[in-house]
């Protein structure tokens, strides 16, 4: 079975490490999904990193939103969901954390839990 191609959004600033995890976890062989790209969000953007997220989007079958305590406030993550939606992209929201209070990104779906049964029903 072919592996779904995802590009992972996430809070630049704060939560880097969410994306790790994720790129982590589509290397396992049963994992149904592969990370083709990554939040194109940096510390110092280039001018034309929405164009850029747009090409790569524009490849991924599916964006995850990889959900911290700030992600519903991030720039980079509100215009990259933007995008995805310009694109007619299904969009998953994924819990990040184990522990505390998320809220949902505006206009990107439901929030889910981050656990292996939940992104295999999602993304296969």
């Amino acid at each position: 079975m072919a592996k779904a191609p995802v590009f992972v959004s996430f809070d630049f600033d704060n939560d880097k490490v969410l994306k790790d995890f994720i790129i982590g976890q589509s290397k396992h062989g049963d994992s149904p999904f592969s990370v083709i790209d990554h939040s194109l969000k940096e510390a110092a953007p280039e001018k034309d990193w929405k164009e850029k997220a747009r090409r790569a989007i524009k490849r991924a079958d599916v964006v995850i939103v990889m959900v911290g305590p700030k992600t519903h406030k991030a720039p980079g993550v509100l215009a990259e969901v933007a995008i995805a939606r310009d694109e007619d992209k299904k969009i998953i929201q994924v819990i990040g954390y184990k522990d505390g209070n998320y809220t949902a990104v505006a206009n990107a779906g439901r929030l889910y839990s981050w656990n292996w049964d939940n992104l295999k029903k999602l993304l296969s």
